[in-house]
């Protein structure tokens, strides 16, 4: 096969896999806490298609390589909820909660309250404080959670607070690391968690998607091009490797 074909099919896939992150930024733009990931590139020097008919510098071709995706941690927009039981982050921590594949993390504050009283996730999932899931009474009231995680609230007739739970944070020491499993959640994977003493938290806020929609759709239109340019440079190289096969056939012997 030319180089040439060799070098645009490679290109092409690449856009392929490219296509395929933006596409999960887009459908995620309005998920809740959600990091947008980014494709990273590189050249990649390989032999020709038939190394042996060239010589000194051309016996290298220049192909590109998708190494991987990296994710944006930047912090995401504020939206106000004013709902007493939904909380966002300020800082780089995220919320630990319960699974029954064990312990996972997410950056979604919208929180609810399940039958049994317990502050979960909106997948149901029970969002987990320093000494175990935070549980209220039935005749609790005037829910308060304090920049700190600290859970209040007033029991019955009482006017004194009581205190339910502190809201666990947790710092990752490389949250490229962390790895995605689906539902807005993330497992440690190679990362290391430690608790995080630096981030605080926002009562009545949710964190929305750090997806900028208008970027990211002109980045599908950019991949969209270059792969229909590829694709008609791909058909003239067919095309010309054709017409020649057709006049050498041609000349008498």
């Amino acid at each position: 096969m030319q180089n040439a074909l060799l070098i645009g099919l490679a290109r092409q896939v690449t856009l392929e896999r490219q296509m395929d992150t933006i596409a999960n930024n887009v459908a995620n733009a309005n998920t809740n806490g959600f990091k947008a990931d980014r494709s990273l590139f590189e050249e990649y020097l390989n032999s020709g298609a038939r190394e042996d008919n060239f010589i000194g510098s051309d016996r290298r071709v220049s192909y590109v390589q998708d190494r991987g995706t990296f994710r944006d941690v930047s912090q995401g927009p504020m939206e106000q909820t004013k709902s007493p039981l939904d909380v966002a982050i300020s800082g780089d921590a995220y919320f630990a909660v319960q699974t029954a594949g064990g312990e996972r993390y997410t950056r979604d504050g919208k929180f609810s309250m399940n039958n049994v009283g317990q502050l979960v996730t909106s997948d149901g999932n029970p969002v987990l404080g320093n000494a175990g899931p935070i549980t209220f009474q039935p005749t609790d009231h005037d829910i308060n959670i304090a920049p700190d995680g600290t859970v209040t609230v007033l029991e019955g007739s009482g006017k004194a607070d009581s205190i339910r739970g502190k809201i666990r944070l947790v710092a990752f020491d490389n949250p490229q690391r962390l790895e995605k499993i689906g539902f807005n959640l993330y497992g440690t994977g190679s990362a290391t968690a430690q608790a995080d003493t630096k981030s605080t938290v926002q009562q009545g806020f949710v964190e929305k998607s750090n997806v900028n929609s208008v970027a990211e759709m002109s980045r599908m239109l950019e991949v969209t091009r270059a792969y229909t340019q590829l694709a008609t440079l791909l058909q003239q190289q067919s095309d010309l490797h054709k017409s020649a096969i057709e006049k050498l056939a041609d000349v008498p012997a």
